[in-house]
């Protein structure tokens, strides 16, 4: 192996921890939040099972943005299905031709949404970035990192599209890398500059993510204005920290 190889197996092991521990930590730092008031967003389901249906819609259809904005909606939504369909394409590196997942996975039809769905989510990235350039409440709120960011992660889109439409790489020696990585059997990485700079580009995204705005994905299910039943009236909302306080004045007051 090369001292190449060596370095992307230490910075993906590096950037995988950094990615894992990071996002574990601020998912507790969310559910340690207290929520203190009923807040949620009229008008809100009034049980636990509506409070489920709310969430998904919001996961999977973006409800509240395609009621907020149908441009951002649909150019947000088409970035984040688009990349939904690279990961799915992308786990024939990650697993054996034996896994039960292969013939899914290796189907010719997804295979062709992966690769065609890159050219969505650059179409999905222009859009949001031109958002924040022509629009001007969001130019407004925008800071230099929401700008690198979305540059970031076109440039990791446009890298992968590369190596589907223009000059393809080795794809059984990256097998054999990524299979190398997760079992502990180092594998020498192609030589490919394309993939060397896609490589690095999504090392580098996973090291930022944890301190990143990205982390409004895990965000949204602790959002008390997503996540709350709207049931003021009927049950009374004490946060544990204010139930802890109720508690020691009423063993006071015995």
């Amino acid at each position: 192996m090369t001292a190449l190889s060596y370095f992307f197996v230490f910075l993906f092991y590096a950037a995988t921890a950094v990615f894992v521990i990071g996002v574990a930590r601020k998912i507790m730092q969310y559910a340690r939040t207290p929520a203190p008031l009923k807040i949620p967003t009229t008008p809100a389901p009034v049980t636990q099972t509506g409070v489920v249906f709310r969430m998904a819609r919001e996961v999977v259809l973006f409800s509240s943005l395609f009621k907020s904005n149908k441009w951002t909606w649909v150019f947000g939504w088409m970035f984040h299905f688009a990349l939904l369909l690279a990961f799915v394409r992308h786990l024939r590196y990650a697993i054996s031709s034996d896994n039960i997942l292969w013939p899914l996975i290796n189907n010719s039809l997804v295979l062709a949404a992966g690769q065609y769905g890159a050219l969505a989510m650059l179409l999905g990235l222009t859009g949001l970035f031109g958002r924040r350039i022509f629009v001007d409440r969001v130019r407004y709120i925008s800071a230099p990192s929401d700008y690198l960011m979305l540059i970031l992660i076109f440039a990791i889109a446009t890298t992968g599209a590369m190596m589907s439409f223009v000059t393809h790489t080795d794809i059984v020696q990256l097998k054999s890398f990524v299979l190398g990585l997760i079992w502990f059997n180092w594998q020498p990485l192609p030589n490919d500059g394309l993939l060397i700079t896609h490589l690095a580009l999504v090392a580098l995204l996973m090291l930022i993510f944890p301190i990143s705005k990205l982390l409004h994905a895990p965000g949204l299910f602790f959002s008390p204005t997503r996540n709350q039943v709207d049931n003021p009236r009927e049950k009374r909302h004490i946060s544990p920290w204010g139930q802890a306080i109720d508690d020691a004045e009423a063993k006071a007051k015995a």
